[in-house]
Order: C-alpha cells, then sequence, then structure tokens
C-alpha cells in the first residue's frame, strides 16, 4: 500500500495524488499539514525532516521507499509503477504505448527540465498572488505584492502558451509526467477569482488545461476549488 501525507489543497499533495491516481495505485492519504497539524510531530518529521508536505512511504522490507519532495515522487512512482500495458489503457488509441517516465533519455530530460521550470521558476512567480488573493483576507491585502507576482508570471505562462502551440502536451502527442506539476501549476492560477484577476488569453494552455481536467486520473484534484 502507497501512504501519501498531505491535506488536498497543498499543489504539491495534489501532484502526487493525480500522479497514483494516473497510475490506478491503490494508496491511502493521511491530512497533514495547515490546520491538520501531524508535520511537527516526530514521527512525521522522520519520514520528511522539513516538517512539509508531502511524503510518502511505499513498499515493505529492502522494497520500502519513504520520500518527500512533490516532484521527485513523482518521478518515483511513474519510474517504479508505469508499464506499457498500464500506458494502453490509460491513453486513446492512437496515443498509447509511452510510459509517464519516458524511456529514450531525450525524451526523458526534456521531461525533467520542464518539472523543474515549474518548480523552480513559475511556482516562485505567482505564489505571492495566489496567497494573496485565496489565502489573504482582502483587508490585509498587499496589492503591490499581487502586481509584482502576476507582472513575473504572465510571461512564463505566454512561453508554456507558445511551448503547447505545437503539442497536444508538453512532450507531444503523449501524456507524460511533465504534465503533471505543470497541470497542477495552471490549476492553481486559473482557478484565482476573475474579479480580482483578469487572465489573459492563452488558447493552448487552455486548451491543454481542459484536455487534462477531462482525465479520470485528474478528478478530485483539478475539478477542486483552490483553498
Amino acid at each position: 500500500m502507497l501512504n501519501i501525507w498531505g491535506r488536498i489543497s497543498s499543489l504539491n499533495v495534489r501532484k502526487v495524488v493525480w500522479c497514483a491516481q494516473e497510475l490506478g495505485l491503490d494508496f491511502q492519504r493521511t491530512e497533514a499539514g495547515g490546520q491538520f497539524g501531524v508535520v511537527q510531530t516526530p514521527e512525521y518529521r522522520a519520514l520528511n525532516p522539513n516538517a512539509t508536505v508531502p511524503a510518502i512511504d511505499d513498499g515493505e522490507g529492502a522494497e520500502r521507499v519513504t520520500l518527500w519532495e512533490s516532484n521527485v515522487i513523482v518521478r518515483y512512482l511513474c519510474a517504479r509503477y508505469d508499464t506499457p500495458a498500464r500506458a494502453a489503457a490509460r491513453e486513446a488509441p492512437g496515443h498509447a504505448g509511452e510510459t509517464l517516465y519516458p524511456d529514450a533519455l531525450p525524451r526523458r530530460f526534456d521531461a525533467e527540465r520542464w518539472m523543474d521550470w515549474q518548480q523552480t521558476t513559475l511556482n516562485p512567480a505567482g505564489s505571492a498572488a495566489f496567497k494573496q488573493l485565496i489565502r489573504t483576507p482582502p483587508a490585509e491585502r498587499q496589492p503591490g505584492l499581487i502586481a509584482q507576482s502576476i507582472a513575473a508570471t504572465e510571461p512564463l505562462f505566454a512561453l508554456l502558451d507558445a511551448h503547447l502551440a505545437t503539442r497536444r502536451f508538453m512532450l507531444g502527442d503523449v501524456f507524460t509526467m511533465a504534465d503533471i506539476p505543470l497541470g497542477c501549476e495552471a490549476h492553481r492560477w486559473f482557478g484565482l477569482p476573475a474579479t480580482d484577476y483578469a487572465r489573459p488569453a492563452w488558447p493552448h494552455v487552455e486548451r491543454w488545461f481542459a484536455e487534462l481536467t477531462a482525465r479520470a486520473g485528474a478528478r478530485g484534484v483539478l475539478d477542486l476549488a483552490l483553498e
């Protein structure tokens, strides 16, 4: 049994849950972080000394793996559990066969690059606007922080839109692990209230995101309201 710790309101936890669902894995998720606490307990810090979510505990004995860092967990789950047979069952006819963790090194590291870009570039740019507009009471918001965050994020989504203009998914015609972190990031940005933020049109990102939200594995993740 795969055990996942973390509240589903966390973008990083959503990545891991979505990945596990795409793979058809049996898993148990334990609420942790935020209002649920848990992360400062000795038991949890033995799993993740950073006291953040998510963390996973998978397997038993010599095969047991404990991990933190959301994108690393996504890579691990894809590498350990995906197979061509799973891929064929998951994807539409004509687009099946490649696993979420690409075998070919050029494609694998293309996926790795975009996953790192989400974590190191896109996420930091949009974090302040999300926290201000979703998690901060209106009277306490700082308009300058919101404006700076929007100004930093919009060119990045424009870059992503240009990339997706010639691709169905991040690596081409087949959904891979690269789509999961970026899809969660798009979910967070697209969920900002229209009354507070007039988002530009990014038609290729919007088309891609609509296809992601329609995936069975994304249910209970990309269809949730932000909090």
